[in-house]
């Protein structure tokens, strides 16, 4: 009776210490791994603006009190165009007390813009530069970790991010929409 009572305590403890709602503070690192746009510009030939590949980071410190501060900075390359869609964001999230994983929901805002390939075209490097303004963006993003052993976790991150205001500066009017969604991921360091 004392084995099996002191395996339970055992076990118990491994696994409440391992919870991430108990860590003083946390640092998280990430990577996009995926992108979709959800609502892709259509052309007159009936050929959509698609993905092809996304680059960046995320950050994150979690403060004692399960707030965080968050900052994500990423590129997506529009398939078969010099153009590529560059992001900044500053999140403030919340992860939830739940026991065993760690759950996090999280908002953000922040610029957006088109960039050029760098293919050794001065004009169209020139273009991109002066021919968009930079659009306001909005994100939420939820993330699920597992703690490997009690000082961090690896987790899996899902953000839908709202960019409807990357404007052509002549027009005035022509507004992209370079909606996505995103997944990524990475670590967190509990200390």
């Amino acid at each position: 009776m004392k084995k099996i009572i002191l395996t339970v305590f055992a076990a118990t403890s491994l696994l409440l210490y391992s919870t991430p709602s108990f860590a003083l503070f946390s640092v998280s690192v990430g990577v996009p791994v995926g992108a979709t746009f959800t609502t892709p510009n259509t052309y007159s030939d009936g050929s959509k603006d698609a993905t092809d590949g996304i680059s960046g980071y995320f950050l994150g410190v979690q403060l004692p009190i399960a707030l965080g501060l968050g900052m994500d900075s990423h590129t997506t390359k529009v398939k078969d165009s010099l153009f590529k869609v560059k992001t900044t964001m500053y999140n403030l999230y919340y992860q939830l007390p739940v026991p065993v994983v760690s759950l996090i929901l999280g908002l953000g805002t922040g610029s957006s813009n088109f960039d050029c390939a760098n293919t050794g075209n001065s004009d169209a490097v020139v273009a991109c530069k002066d021919y968009y303004e930079k659009g306001t963006v909005t994100q939420w993003y939820t993330s699920i970790g597992i703690p490997l052993i009690p000082l961090f976790d690896i987790h899996l991150s899902y953000r839908s991010i709202t960019n409807k205001k990357v404007t052509d500066k002549e027009s005035k009017t022509d507004k992209n929409d370079l909606s996505s969604t995103i997944t990524g991921l990475g670590l967190a360091f509990n200390f």
